[in-house]
Parts: structure tokens; sequence; C-alpha cells
């Protein structure tokens, strides 16, 4: 289907994403809107007008419990179709969605429930269950109402409502939004140190849309696969916002086993999916895995149009051509997948290459929660696996202080750049300068206009699962070791490396006077790193000889160390394993 005749909500004439998702659901009323599956068992299977039937009643439901505009919804919930039913409710009511990592800690979800100031919680019975149990739990005085899932046939529901029972007879009011208003609070990292707490309002999420389904735009029929869960930037936009406006399908798969996940592609007929490159590249793995382990002649064979097709598609991709030459590759992956989206993390360009030479096509972009979903995004004109594509319609983009090779920092200036920081007017002041956002990534433009990313100018560093981390938000897991002093940064931080991959965490061991550094020391934090989730570990250690530079109010001066660090020794020499 072309683009012309695809009949998406005119997203130039909807004042907030409430307007825009309220006019989708009668406008595709009839379309499937949900499916949710798990293993084998399909739960259900919603249309639009069915969706809305569920919504509104929850909608009313809250409303009736004092949810009004501007009020907090906070939604931990795992990849499930009661995660958009709930975020429509609260934007039906005017309300400001905060959607949280369900795998951060339950003492990580009372401080951002607590920093968010949220009203409502939209969770599953057993998050709930960790969250009053965790130190700080009665000083969130100002969460009236908590709604839960999957919740135990007997048992104390902790003051809580099952989900099924959250809904109100009548119809409730629709409270208009303007696009200057919040539409979420996203946060960016854990809370061991400051809570960053994106402000994005109704603008910066309909311009964002807009932009993303000019290039990948969808329809309805496309069925989009949710792996990611609905919090992600990714699948917040890709596989809520921009397939409801569209009228497209939405599967959302309650398992990650990878023979389920592998399975739905051919029993749900995917369009479109989106993966970290973490799970990006375990999938590349296991399909060279199975190229390997073919026998001599088909392995002869698969070579021979392999070589056909990139020879072919070079230039630009040509999805049917693929499809013929390259028939089961493109069969296992249901035979209508038109595209993979990934981002959040930087991705190998190889793993790139290796996809699109199948005739796979995967939309690689680059962008931060300050900015919305994506500032860039590969267009496939043409294909740069080395790239992380050129600026979407309506961003700006500037490489400032640039040095000899062009490398600078990455700056951005569009409409779908946050607000600001939730309660936090110092950070805001670094982050946006006179409405441009910095980024604190490093990398310059090509001769054809596409951005390269050489590495970070900032003490943070990002995952393959797209995952944020702040080396401050590590520190309290250690305190109390017996050292002097510690603190903890991105080792690309202290040795500058122009590379995007490999970033680990490390920590910086000043010792006591006439301490050793121990068997006895190692263990400590050892079983201290163990207690961390995977991608928030130390990968190793440095003994410091000096005492920490230190400001008046006797604050660690990161930037001063780091440099000091980096100027006394080499990162081979002082950089020890955990």
């Amino acid at each position: 289907m072309s683009s012309s005749q695809i009949k998406m909500i005119n997203l130039a004439g909807q004042p907030s994403l409430g307007s825009a998702l309220r006019a989708a659901l009668d406008q595709f009323a009839g379309e499937t809107c949900l499916i949710e599956a798990d293993r084998e068992r399909e739960n259900h299977r919603w249309t639009y007008r069915e969706f809305k039937s569920r919504a509104l009643p929850l909608a009313q439901f809250i409303q009736q419990r004092g949810f009004k505009a501007d009020s907090r919804g906070a939604i931990i919930m795992t990849n499930q179709s009661r995660w958009p039913l709930a975020a429509y409710a609260i934007f039906y009511s005017g309300g400001v969605v905060v959607p949280l990592d369900y795998k951060l800690s339950a003492p990580e979800h009372v401080a951002l429930l607590k920093h968010s100031q949220a009203e409502l919680l939209v969770t599953e019975f057993h998050f709930w269950r960790a969250i009053t149990q965790a130190a700080g739990f009665d000083e969130l005085t100002h969460l009236k109402t908590v709604i839960v899932t999957d919740t135990p046939k007997r048992g104390d529901l902790l003051n809580a409502v099952p989900f099924d029972e959250a809904q109100a007879e009548g119809e409730p009011q629709f409270v208009e939004r303007q696009r200057s208003d919040w539409a979420c609070i996203v946060y960016s990292s854990g809370t061991g140190g400051r809570p960053k707490g994106c402000v994005l309002t109704h603008n910066n999420y309909l311009e964002q849309c807009a932009s993303l389904t000019a290039l990948y735009p969808f329809w309805p029929g496309v069925r989009y696969l949710s792996i990611l869960p609905t919090n992600h930037a990714i699948d917040f936009m890709v596989g809520f916002i921009g397939p409801f406006v569209c009228g497209a399908a939405v599967v959302h798969l309650r398992t990650l086993r990878p023979e389920f996940v592998r399975e739905a592609f051919t029993r749900f007929e995917i369009t479109y999916v989106a993966l970290v490159p973490l799970i990006l590249k375990n999938l590349m793995t296991g399909l060279q895995q199975r190229f390997d382990e073919l026998p001599p002649f088909k392995r002869f064979v698969f070579n021979q149009l392999l070589a056909l097709n990139k020879a072919l598609t070079k230039r630009q991709p040509n999805l049917e051509l693929s499809r013929k030459l390259l028939k089961q590759v493109h069969a296992a992956f249901g035979g209508e997948l038109r595209a993979i989206f990934t981002g959040g993390a930087f991705s190998d360009p190889a793993m790139l290459q290796f996809f699109y030479d199948l005739g796979i096509q995967v939309g690689n972009g680059y962008g931060l929660t300050e900015a919305g979903t994506a500032i860039t995004l590969n267009d496939f004109k043409p294909f740069r696996a080395d790239t992380v594509g050129k600026p979407l319609p309506g961003m700006e983009v500037e490489i400032r202080n640039p040095d000899a090779d062009g490398i600078g920092i990455v700056a951005v200036r569009s409409d779908t750049v946050m607000s600001h920081y939730l309660d936090d007017p110092e950070q805001t002041a670094e982050s946006i300068v006179n409405g441009w956002l910095l980024t604190g990534d490093l990398g310059r433009f090509d001769s054809d206009g596409h951005l390269q990313l050489f590495g970070r100018a900032k003490n943070m560093i990002v995952t393959e699962e797209g995952k944020n981390v702040y080396p401050e938000d590590i520190e309290s897991y250690f305190e109390g070791l017996p050292v002097k002093e510690f603190c903890v940064f991105a080792a690309n931080y202290i040795w500058p490396e122009r590379s995007m991959l490999g970033e680990k965490l490390i920590v910086v061991l000043r010792l006591n006077e006439g301490q050793q550094f121990s068997d006895e020391l190692k263990q400590e934090l050892v079983k201290r790193n163990a207690r961390l989730l995977n991608f928030k570990r130390l990968s190793g250690y440095v003994i410091w000889e000096d005492d920490f530079p230190r400001t008046a109010s006797m604050k660690i001066k990161r930037v001063t160390l780091a440099e000091e660090i980096r100027q006394r020794v080499e990162r081979q020499e002082a950089l020890r394993e955990l």
C-alpha cells in the first residue's frame, strides 16, 4: 500500500496525544488493534472499538477516584495489552503518564514514584507487593490509587484494586490538553544519584510521530511485534502511538523465550519489530549458526544467492527481489517483514551490514530520552552501516567545537526536545543551552550528511540493551566500602576511545593509609557488584594513590580526578578486572 492510500490521523490538527488516540479509536473502530499472546496461547484479540470499550470504564474509575488534569499516573508492567489501556485512560483524563522500567528494584521504584509525585499506579501484583515492603514506602502519601494485574485468588491486595474491577459505569469526561502541556515524565536512569525525569510534552510526541511515520508508514493490516516493554522510548512510539494513529495492529508477547519469538513472526505475519542491539546481535548469531550448519551444497547455493542479492541491492534495498532470492530466510521471518527498528544504544556496523545483505532492512537510529525518541534515522538512500543516518524531518543537528577531524559534541534543536528535567533547573540549564540540547555524544557529519558517532564526552554509558547508566547511581551500592574513598566512572570517560562499543564501568579506589588491596576487599567488591543488575555491574577497578580533589562543600571533583588519572596512567596499566 502506498503512503498516499494511508488514512492515518492528521496529527497536525491534533492538540494532544489523548485527542489523537481518541480520534484513532473511532476512525479505525473495526480494525484489529491489539493481539496478546503467551507462548502457544492467544490471550485475546481486540479491535479498536473493543479497546475503547475497555479503556473508558477505567478512565471513569480513576476520575471518580480524583484523577484529573495534570495528575500523574505511573505504569510498571511487563509487555501486555493493559499497558496501553492504562496509558490511554490517563491521557483521556488529562493526566501525565510516568512510564517506569519494571526491571528496576523496588527501592528504585519507590524513589521514582516519590520524585514524580504519582497519584496513580498501575502495576502487576508482585511488583506492588515488593514496593510495599521497600524502604521509603511510607513516604508515598501522594499515591491515592493503586490498580494491580495478575492478582492472587486469595491474599491481601495491600489496598490495591484488581485491574478487572477498576471500572465504573457512566461516560468519563474527556479532558483536553494543549500541545505545550506535559504528556510524560520519562526517567533516563536509576535513582542512586539524581533522578533524571525528562518532562516531554504532547507537542514533543506528536512532532516525533509525524517525522517517523513519514519515513516508515503504518496502515491498517500492518502488524507490529512488541517485544520491548512499552515503557521503552522506542516501543512507546513505534509500538503504541505510531501504530494506533495509523490503524495498525500491535502484537504483545508475554514471553521472551526465543522459540516463541521466532514463531510469532510466522504466526502473526509481522510487518515491523523493534529490537535493542543486544537482541539483534543474538538473532544474528543464531542465523549465522544455521547458515554454517547447512550441508556443503546447500551452503554453496546459499552463498551464491547471498552474493547476488548483495550485488543487486548495494545502492538501495529491493525487498521483493530479496524475498525471491533468499526466500527461506524471509519465510522464517513470516514473509511480510518490512523493517527492524533498532536504537537506544550503538549498533555494530558489521551487524547492520549482515542483515542488509540478507535483504532485511534495519532502521538504525540515534536518539536519547531528552530528545523524544529519535534524532537521526537511516533512510536507505543509500544504506550506510557505519552511520546512524540523517536527521529526521524537523531536526537541526550541529557539531559543537569540532577538532581537526571534525569530531565534536552533537547538539540538537527541534520540537521533540524535552521541556525540562523535573524539579531540576540546574541540570536543565546544563543540558539545554539557548534551545539546543547538548547530548554529550561525540560525532561528525560525513560529506553525504550522515551522522557518525565516536564516543561520549560525558560520564555515562549506554548498554546494548539501551539502558542509560550513570556512575553516580552505582555508588550507593558500595557505600561503607572499607576504603578511604571511591568514585565510579565510565572507563571511556577517563581514557576516551573513539568507539561506542565495549563501554565499561570502573571504580577508582583510594585506600586508607597503610592499607593494602587484599583478597577480602576484592571479595567485598565482587559480592556487592553481584547485587546489581547485569547492565549496572562494574568491570574493573583502579588503585589511586592520592586523595581525591574536592570542592569547598567536599564533593568529589569528578572532572578533575578523571583528568589527573588520564594524564598520569595508561588504561592498560591501571585497570584491573573484577
